[in-house]
């Protein structure tokens, strides 16, 4: 069971085991896709069709005809690879020898669904992959095996996703070993050291200034290449893809512009830091080289990022029949970053 890229190789590595036979796939429904909204199945559905492998995919799986079906088919073992969905008891109860999860981070730290951007997001320096038994609660199985990575300089969600995904094909290949020989208990996690890593929500985006470029700078990778970061300047949504820390400490206020050259555009932050801006995307245009921005774009010292024009957006309050439509300030709230509280957590397996 899975949908995004991220549970390709490991559904590769299944259908390489000679031991095994896969009887069928679930993953999530086709879903619109992009500005034309094309219908497109999902990756994990294109590698089975491509082996003729049977695909399920139900909106919800409990009470649907695709769990019936399930039912039927009897597996031995259930895989599950963010799947997306929660997985009902009686489908858990189901095969003969587990049900488990493989899931990107070191348990029990980062359950939930963006386990990547978080420890990305929070500076770590190493990462890895879990494979649990599965429960109702959320990513709260015991741990039945665990391997790390350290996380690159340069490494961002996508480029993470692609290496864990792959060491998860591995460690679910030894891990299969122990439990059909009946090793597969694991161990419970330790309660006081879990914390969570809920979906990305939209006002997690914008970039505060206030905070120190090093924390932007995590912040930008964690989100590349989805679903990005953006600020504000001259009353236009500006997203930022790729940056990089400068050695230096400025006088300016966070947001505003210390340099804009032909070669470099550096942006104040937080305790006085500077961030260098290296692949931007204007309102209304593509992702850019910044030095390509700079050829076209007319800044100054001093001008500032995260400010919307007021003169754009004239007052309106008041007037009858009238429908605010100024674009807000989204500003990421107290405990929107890893936190300890489960009910904080919006989980997807």
């Amino acid at each position: 069971m899975g949908t995004p890229q991220f549970a390709v190789p490991i559904l590769e590595g299944l259908l390489a085991n000679e031991s095994l036979e896969v009887v069928a796939v679930v993953t999530q429904p086709d879903r619109k896709v992009g500005r034309k909204g094309k219908i497109t199945p999902p990756p994990v559905k294109r590698l089975a069709q491509d082996q003729a492998i049977p695909v399920l995919q139900p909106e919800r799986l409990k009470g649907s005809d695709q769990e019936k079906d399930l039912l039927k088919l009897a597996p031995d073992l259930i895989v599950t690879a963010a799947f997306g969905q929660y997985l009902p008891q009686e489908i858990l109860d189901l095969p003969k020898f587990a049900s488990i999860n493989v899931h990107a981070s070191l348990l029990p730290r980062y359950r939930g669904a963006a386990p990547i951007h978080y420890a990305l997001w929070n500076g770590d320096r190493e990462t890895g992959v879990t494979i649990m038994h599965m429960t109702q609660e959320i990513d709260a199985g015991n741990i039945i095996s665990q391997a790390k990575l350290k996380i690159g300089p340069e490494d961002d969600t996508g480029i993470l996703f692609e290496k864990l995904s792959y060491l998860g094909r591995d460690l679910l290949e030894d891990t299969l070993v122990k439990i059909f020989k009946g090793e597969g208990q694991g161990v419970k996690q330790d309660p006081s050291r879990v914390t969570y890593a809920p979906m990305i929500s939209r006002n997690q985006e914008e970039i505060s200034w206030q905070e120190p470029a090093q924390d932007l700078y995590n912040k930008i990778r964690a989100f590349r290449p989805f679903p990005g970061t953006y600020t504000w300047f001259e009353g236009d949504r500006f997203k930022i893809w790729d940056s990089h820390l400068v050695d230096q400490k400025t006088d300016k206020k966070p947001g505003q512009i210390v340099e804009a050259s032909k070669k470099q555009l550096l942006v104040a932050c937080g305790d006085q830091t500077i961030l260098a801006l290296d692949q931007v995307q204007p309102a209304g245009k593509s992702q850019m080289p910044v030095k390509s921005y700079l050829a076209g774009a007319k800044l100054e010292e001093g001008m500032e990022f995260g400010q919307i024009n007021e003169r754009r957006w004239p007052k309106t309050s008041g007037l009858p029949g009238f429908r605010e439509s100024r674009p807000r300030s989204r500003l990421r709230q107290p405990g929107s970053k890893c936190e300890t509280r489960q009910d904080e957590c919006q989980p997807g397996r």
